[in-house]
């Protein structure tokens, strides 16, 4: 959450909406949510105690947790966010809302059915813990009162076992909707465990005289201990190496070039001489190369780049280092990996294609079949039109590159010889 906090501060030019500041913001609320939830499976990960204020205790972490991913849910359905934030997330952030709040009623329902006040019992101090749970009680009832009557305890804590029902159900019912949370086996195990549990306490509490039963379970108060902090990160105290630094430099091995695979030369010293120069800075560029001597033979080409020197990785070295390193071999063999650019196409024939769309000039086809030195004398020639004219009326008349001529139906066999123009027309076949 910190590190995401961190680029919504400092990541003003977003490429793409996944980095926006609204985004950013949602995404930060998650992994807070995240970090509640652990803190409270952590809590219960030993066990939770069936006993007052430990239970009170579980209630208001649990109720927690359900707020921060109510408030998770909501994030994400709010406009632009919805868009881009995957059905299944939001789902997701829904049903854990619904869980965890149904577990909050569930912990609350067992203080009230489990745990009558006793006479050695501190009355004041159970009516304050359990009195921390409630933004009001319901009309016509005393925190004190309810844990000295056994009636009205039973009473609240059945009407907070069926709310738990109805939010296990909920979670139930919106993880059914969603495909990609319907197949996750562990997820349903989890919600539909939770749900059989709050039923049978539900049952166990049942009694004839349930049509009487009409209090409505009030909402639980969140309250944590546990406080949960963004922590930013700490730049100057990690010690990080760019991981573009094995491409070598960008300015040489950018997007814009397109290279060759790397080639193995097998470079083997003539009387000392390597049989060609170096140049240029990080990385070296093979320069003057004798076309006779051992290098050429295996391969190596002027202009070549020089990113390997006997497994070595030279992409950032000089001109001096990497000498120094053939000369580190003596007179043994050494393996150079080498990488060429590959060369832009060269300028064709005036009478090529036109260049569009960055695709490489090709030669028109019509202008291949072309002979002038065998057209027909006898017959005027017509009139040769740019390729570009693609006007209504110029088009039996002119071509694109990709454009074909082909016989039209039921047209008559034309044996004198014809200008490829005059087959163009508005039957033609277009590729």
């Amino acid at each position: 959450a910190g590190v995401l906090s961190h680029l919504k501060e400092t990541f003003t030019h977003t490429p793409s909406y996944d980095m926006s500041p609204a985004m950013l913001n949602v995404l930060v609320k998650m992994m807070l949510a995240q970090a509640r939830e652990c803190v409270f499976e952590q809590i219960g990960l030993s066990g939770i105690r069936n006993e007052f204020f430990t239970l009170v205790k579980m209630t208001q972490e649990v109720a927690k947790v359900g707020e921060v991913y109510m408030l998770v849910n909501t994030a994400m359905n709010q406009e632009p966010v919805k868009e881009n934030i995957p059905y299944s997330w939001s789902k997701l952030a829904q049903i854990k809302s619904d869980h965890y709040k149904a577990l909050a009623h569930y912990f609350l329902a067992t203080i009230l059915c489990d745990h009558e006040l006793q006479p050695g019992d501190d009355e004041d101090q159970q009516e304050k813990a359990l009195s921390q749970l409630y933004d009001h009680v319901p009309e016509g009832l005393m925190v004190l009162a309810v844990l000295k009557d056994k009636v009205q305890r039973k009473q609240l804590g059945k009407a907070h076992l069926r709310k738990a029902i109805v939010y296990h159900e909920e979670a139930l019912r919106v993880c059914g909707l969603c495909k990609k949370l319907r197949n996750i086996e562990v997820l349903q195990e989890v919600l539909t465990a939770a749900h059989k549990r709050s039923l049978l306490k539900y049952a166990q509490q049942e009694t004839e005289d349930d049509f009487l039963s009409l209090i409505q379970a009030p909402d639980v108060l969140p309250k944590t201990e546990h406080k949960i902090e963004t922590i930013a990160p700490q730049f100057s105290k990690v010690k990080v190496k760019d991981f573009f630094h094995k491409l070598g430099p960008l300015t040489v091995f950018s997007a814009k070039q397109r290279w060759t695979a790397p080639r193995t030369i097998c470079l083997h010293h003539e009387a000392g001489e390597l049989g060609f120069s170096l140049k240029g800075g990080s990385p070296v560029q093979v320069y003057c190369l004798d076309p006779v001597c051992s290098a050429a033979s295996a391969g190596l080409k002027e202009g070549d780049y020089i990113v390997s020197v006997g497994g070595m990785d030279c992409k950032w070295l000089g001109v001096n280092e990497v000498l120094e390193k053939l000369k580190s071999v003596g007179k043994q063999p050494v393996e150079l990996e080498v990488i060429s650019c590959q060369d832009t196409p060269a300028s064709l024939h005036s009478k090529s294609a036109t260049y569009s769309m960055g695709m490489q000039k090709t030669y028109s086809l019509i202008c291949l079949a072309m002979d002038e030195d065998k057209m027909d004398q006898t017959k005027k020639a017509p009139l040769k039109l740019p390729f570009l004219s693609w006007g209504t009326k110029n088009r039996q008349k002119a071509a694109s590159t990709l454009c074909l001529p082909s016989a039209v139906a039921g047209s008559s066999q034309i044996k004198k010889k014809l200008s490829p123009f005059t087959l163009l027309n508005t039957e033609s076949s277009l590729y």
